[in-house]
Order: C-alpha cells, then sequence, then structure tokens
C-alpha cells in the first residue's frame, strides 16, 4: 500500500447510452466523493461496441483513484454508482459461468448508461466470481489499453 493506508486503483469507464460524455463527468464526480481521490484521467476514448453489435458507439476513459477501500467496497461502490447513473439490470453484462467457454463467448453484452469495471487494484490479483484483478479481458480491448497506458505514464 502506498499514502498510508491508500490503495492505487485503475478504474476503466464507457458509456453508449444518453449524453455519454456528461455520463463520465457524473461517474467521475461520484467515484471521487464516493470511492477516494481521482488522481489521473486519460483522455476520451470513442469505440465501437466490443462483444456484440450496436449502432451506439462508446465513450470510454481510464482513471486513477487512491482509496481506503478493499477491492470488494470499490466493486460495491462502482455498482452502486452505476445504479445511481441508470444502469439497470436489462443493461447488465448476462454472464454464462460455463468454465469451457471464453469469456467473451460467455458473456452477453448489452447498451449502457455507464459501466465501471475494475482494471488493476495495486499489484493484487484475485480471481473470484464477482471480482477478477487484473481485469481478464483489459489486454484485448483497445478501448481500455490506450487510456490505461496514457496515465499509467
Amino acid at each position: 500500500m502506498k499514502n498510508g493506508n491508500l490503495h492505487q486503483v485503475y478504474l476503466g469507464l464507457g458509456s453508449n447510452l444518453g449524453n455519454k460524455e456528461e455520463n463520465l463527468r457524473k461517474a467521475i464526480s461520484l467515484i471521487n466523493e464516493q470511492i477516494g481521490t481521482v488522481m489521473r484521467h486519460s483522455a476520451l476514448f470513442y469505440s465501437e461496441p466490443w462483444g456484440y453489435e450496436s449502432k451506439n458507439q462508446f465513450v470510454n476513459a481510464v482513471i486513477l483513484v487512491e482509496t481506503p477501500l478493499s477491492p470488494h467496497q470499490v466493486l460495491k461502490a462502482n455498482q452502486h454508482i452505476e445504479h445511481q447513473l441508470g444502469k439497470t439490470e436489462a443493461h447488465a453484462t448476462d454472464r454464462n459461468l460455463t468454465s469451457h467457454l471464453s469469456p467473451l463467448t460467455s458473456c452477453i453484452y448489452h447498451d449502457r448508461p455507464i459501466d465501471i469495471d475494475i482494471l488493476l487494484f495495486d499489484d493484487l490479483q484475485i480471481d473470484e466470481p464477482d471480482l477478477k484483478v487484473p481485469h481478464p479481458l483489459m489486454q484485448e480491448r483497445p478501448f481500455v489499453m490506450i487510456p490505461l497506458n496514457e496515465i499509467r505514464g
């Protein structure tokens, strides 16, 4: 841990419904209020939907947050913020936990007003049903890796 009891967590944000840029701005503000201090913010990255077909382009960003929260507390806070910004069960990714399928083919993605993913949390490795850190698909996603590399320096 750095800076006393603060953790460094990189969060990936995405939106492809509504006022996408405003959705990201509001999410970052709520993260700053509810999770920890936003230390760095990437430029906005525009991308096509990944893993499914949609006419709605995504706007993505990655932020670095210093937080006293545990990984599970950050996950719960992310989900609360997503709900505050209008994400419902209809927007959530459907996950099929059948282990013989690849992560991409075992999920059904949907358009969403906001999505917040934990990408990295300190140097932890977590492999639990509800939380995987580092994010298992981030290396396959340019809309994550380009903004992440921008702010990691």
